[in-house]
């Protein structure tokens, strides 16, 4: 009978590990700061997203949504201004929180190693982001599981409140007076 055993992660070795993964954090934070890579005003004609955040998040709303009738370039488009329409309701502490997350995901530095992403999210696959969506949701760090969380509520909400998805899922639409 074989028996294999989990490695042994001491308090000391966890500590290494915060302390290491903060320090690196923190340089890719400084870094796109000094470079001009951290741009926080918003895109053109967007009120929270950022320029960067927008090919990120088509690629990932894609795949997320998958074969919808009504999906097509324009229609995330709609789903995307969407989202920055909600996010711009939201308070000013939930925005930074996800444009930081997004800032992550959207620099090459830190969107490699935390996505298995390498190349820009305009080259990635449905498959890519398959992996990366699928690795987060089951990871063993909560603050993975919550990114993964938060981009799929947050993502979903924002296709299916725009009218093009509704006919589709047989949605008739808000009630009217």
């Amino acid at each position: 009978m074989s028996t294999i055993s989990a490695p042994q992660l001491s308090r000391r070795s966890l500590l290494k590990l915060g302390l290491g993964a903060s320090a690196v954090l923190a340089t890719a934070g400084l870094t796109a700061t000094l470079s001009g890579c951290s741009s926080d005003a918003p895109a053109s004609g967007f009120q929270v997203l950022r320029s960067s955040d927008i090919p990120m998040l088509t690629a990932i709303m894609s795949t997320l949504i998958g074969p919808h009738p009504a999906l097509n370039p324009a229609n995330l488009d709609g789903a995307i201004a969407q989202l920055d329409k909600t996010l711009a309701w939201t308070s000013t502490a939930v925005q930074k929180q996800l444009t930081d997350l997004l800032g992550m995901l959207s620099m090459g530095l830190t969107r490699g190693p935390l996505t298995g992403i390498w190349g820009s999210w305009e080259n990635a696959t449905d498959e890519d982001v398959r992996a990366f969506l699928e690795r987060w949701r089951d990871s063993r760090l909560d603050m993975l599981r919550q990114g993964h969380s938060a981009l799929n509520q947050l993502l979903q909400m924002a296709w299916y409140a725009t009218p093009v998805s509704w006919e589709a899922v047989g949605y008739p639409g808000p009630p009217t007076i």
